[in-house]
């Protein structure tokens, strides 16, 4: 039947909604799942992201960490693709498909109410007909009988003529009810008819049209949500691509060789390789004897003291070469001899000077140094309480160059830092002094005052690093000449502390000095300084001599000179009566000082 019809339809019809709703929480599942997954992977990008501030941020100057912190930058932005995916989805499948399912209910209500009410005026109209026919079955019933009972009337006699009369006209009114039912049972039926018609072929396919149409704009609908649902995905995959390929750009950009450089500019340290280690002739017995000459020939025979000779270079004496070390032990040591009887004294302009005491004997002095544990307590890479000297000393050369230089540039940004305030505050005052009710002019003296201070101060750390700094490139002599002097002075009032801070700073060469008030003893072994000062810089000179007579060197440290040679001074006399000159790169030494006429340069450190 027709209402058959109608519920196999709204039911249908119902489980089309059904379907567009499930698809509906099925694309929200999915934005969900998009905007769970952008999260995570921001989350994961953040997570490994180099901390401010902190040795992490330094590892990233590597190309292999450059590239993996630009994948982590690009995984930000593919987990915000994601993100846009969950946006679009909502917008254009969620919330457009939820206002048309709301849309369709109601169309879908209206449709099937206007279904029934076009059944409910059919069946109205059948029931009028029927109640119509009805009416017109009983009246010609009833016109039938009244009629019999009018012929039954008139055959009988006995009946008066006013019975008859009357049953007669009781005849006629039946008939006459009884056409008139008749006439208005067929204009009924003519009017069903027409409204059956009406509905069977106009209302009802109406509807049913509609239904059909709307249920198929449903079907339409939910098949471009499934194209939007691919293109929303189709629309980042550029950009995604976009990430992979950077990503892709970031990993062939890895340079192998430039990060090994980085590593080794990072931690070079400047010091050459040690050298050779001498042979150790363990055949022959060391003969010890207490004079000079012995300690001599040894050295020239060749033969190695076992202690002396056990060490590698460097080891005994932590600031010196070892090919140094006999020039401290020997001439330097030695009181210088006289000059020649023949001058007199008044003639030499220096003349000879005398220690401030005697020296005691070269093997008391060897033995001596040859029992004693080598003294740091004076060195400068000794950490004091746990942190470094202030000039980085306790810093290979190249690692010292480079401190340097960052407390440079970081002095510098600080003094940029203070200026700019300073430029602030002089425009803050003149516009004080255009406009005294905004404020007083005289409260900003004090505080660019207190900034010159800074300033003057900050510029003065920067004058002291730089000089550091040129000491290190080799543009300044390692040390100045007032703390070798001193040092002088102190180990001519202690010839015999070998071991002493004066003796541990000072070498031949004056290559290292360091003030013993400022240090903590201690004792480590000699092996932590192997070869770590045999890279020394050549002493500037500070003037010129004339030897005034003929000197043979022959003693280790000294140097031969003739009558009338002009040499170069590179370290006065300390006070032992000893002069170091030089008389060309690969040839220096001590000569006595009454034997030369010095002649300093003013300018020289």
């Amino acid at each position: 039947s027709l209402q058959d019809q109608f519920d196999n339809l709204e039911k249908h019809t119902q489980w089309g909604i059904d379907v567009l709703e499930k698809y509906i929480k099925f694309v929200k599942e999915r934005t969900e799942i998009e905007l769970s997954y952008a999260k995570q992977l921001r989350n994961l990008s953040k997570k490994y992201q180099p901390k401010k501030n902190s040795k992490e941020e330094e590892e990233y100057r590597y190309t292999s960490t450059r590239a993996f912190l630009a994948t982590l930058n690009e995984m930000n932005d593919y987990a915000g693709q994601h993100e846009v995916i969950s946006e679009n989805m909502t917008s254009l499948i969620t919330g457009e498909l939820t206002r048309y399912v709301q849309e369709l209910k109601q169309e879908r209500k209206s449709h099937f109410h206007d279904g029934r009410k076009a059944q409910q005026h059919i069946e109205t109209c059948w029931k009028q007909l029927e109640a119509s026919k009805r009416r017109f079955e009983r009246d010609c019933k009833e016109a039938d009988r009244a009629q019999q009972y009018f012929e039954k009337m008139d055959a009988d006699i006995n009946v008066t003529k006013a019975d008859v009369e009357k049953a007669r006209q009781q005849a006629q009114l039946r008939h006459q009810m009884a056409e008139d039912s008749k006439a208005e049972y067929s204009s009924t039926l003519q009017k069903f008819n027409s409204e059956q018609h009406e509905h069977y072929y106009t209302h009802i396919p109406n509807i049913f049209q509609k239904i059909q149409e709307m249920e198929e704009r449903r079907i339409v609908r939910i098949g471009e949500s499934m194209k939007t649902f691919a293109e929303v995905d189709r629309q980042v995959i550029p950009i995604i691509g976009k990430c992979l390929d950077e990503i892709t750009k970031a990993a062939e950009s890895v340079d192998h060789k430039n990060d090994s450089q980085m590593v080794i500019e990072a931690f070079k340290s400047g010091f050459e390789p040690p050298g050779d280690i001498d042979f150790e002739d363990f055949t022959q017995p060391m003969k010890r004897t207490v004079s000079e000459s012995s300690l001599s020939n040894s050295r020239g025979d060749g033969k190695s003291e076992p202690k002396f000779g056990s060490k590698s270079k460097g080891k005994l004496w932590p600031f010196i070469k070892k090919n140094k070390l006999m020039s401290l032990l020997t001439s330097p040591h030695q009181p210088p001899p006289p000059p020649p009887a023949s001058a007199s004294p008044s003639a030499v302009p220096n003349g000879p000077q005398s220690p401030k005491q005697q020296k005691e004997p070269l093997s008391h002095r060897f033995n001596e140094f040859m029992t004693s544990k080598p003294k740091i307590h004076c060195f400068r890479s000794l950490k004091r309480g746990g942190a470094g000297p202030e000039d980085f000393s306790n810093l290979p050369p190249e690692q010292r160059r480079k401190k340097l230089q960052q407390k440079v540039d970081e002095l510098n940004r600080d003094i940029q830092k203070e200026m700019d305030q300073i430029d602030a505050l002089t425009k803050m005052k003149d516009v004080y002094i255009k406009n005294p009710q905004m404020g007083d002019a005289a409260s900003v003296d004090h505080r660019l005052a207190e900034l010159g201070q800074n300033i003057e101060k900050l510029r003065l750390e920067v004058q002291k690093f730089e000089g550091w700094l040129a000491e290190v490139e080799g543009r300044l002599p390692a040390r100045t000449e007032q703390p070798r002097r001193q040092s002088g002075v102190y180990e001519s009032q202690n010839p015999s502390g070998v071991n002493s801070c004066a003796q541990d700073r000072e070498s031949p060469d004056g290559s290292y000095t360091e003030e013993q008030s400022q240090e903590t003893e201690m004792k480590v072994p000699a092996t932590d300084f192997d070869d770590e000062f045999d890279d020394e810089e050549p002493l500037p000179t500070i003037g010129t001599c004339k030897a005034l007579y003929t000197f043979e060197g022959q003693n280790e440290g000294t140097i031969s000179v003739a009558e009338g040679e002009m040499l170069y001074v590179i370290e006065e006399d300390k006070g032992d009566g000893w002069t170091r000159i030089r008389r060309n790169e690969d040839e220096e030494g001590y000569v006595p000082t009454s034997y030369v006429e010095v002649y300093l340069d003013k300018n020289a450190k």
